[in-house]
């Protein structure tokens, strides 16, 4: 019984730090972000489709976590901010891609850069090897925590 009631316990400890760490992490983050009239689901959008070239508008809310509506709102912000671009599959005219303009295209290489710094400054508390632990340890922890959500809540 106390094996259980130390595991319970070090498993609340752990979810404290990693919340804790993760909040303080996110807060260089959302710092460099906001310092360029973004916020942070525009930074994932523009980070997105930077990265991995046009979107359908449907397939962006799914990888940057947010919902069907919101993508819309956010990429109709972008637009007027002449970041973004809509436009019409050429195979399916229903399917709306968004993509950077030239404008977005040049402003996220300006920033991302820094933001890189930013993220490698928050996390300087660990060495490399320590860095290379932590990211196996934080996959192992989130694929095992993915598979026991699938399977329902404790009762």
């Amino acid at each position: 019984m106390a094996d259980k009631s130390n595991n319970d316990e070090m498993s609340l400890e752990l979810f404290i730090v990693l919340a804790r760490a993760y909040n303080s992490v996110v807060a260089h983050s959302t710092r460099d972000i906001q310092s360029h009239g973004l916020n942070t689901t525009e930074f994932g959008v523009l980070d997105l489709l930077y990265h991995k070239g046009p979107q359908p508008l449907q397939k962006i809310g799914e990888k940057v976590l947010i919902s069907s509506g919101n993508i819309t709102y956010v990429a109709d912000k972008l637009q007027k901010k002449n970041l973004l671009v809509r436009k019409a599959s050429p195979d399916d005219r229903r399917v709306i891609f968004a993509d950077l303009t030239d404008e977005g295209k040049a402003f996220f290489e300006g920033i991302f850069p820094h933001h890189q710094q930013v993220l490698a400054h928050a996390v300087e508390g660990l060495d490399m090897e320590e860095k290379r632990q932590a990211v196996e340890l934080l996959k192992k922890l989130g694929l095992s925590a993915e598979e026991s959500f699938k399977t329902g809540p404790i009762v």
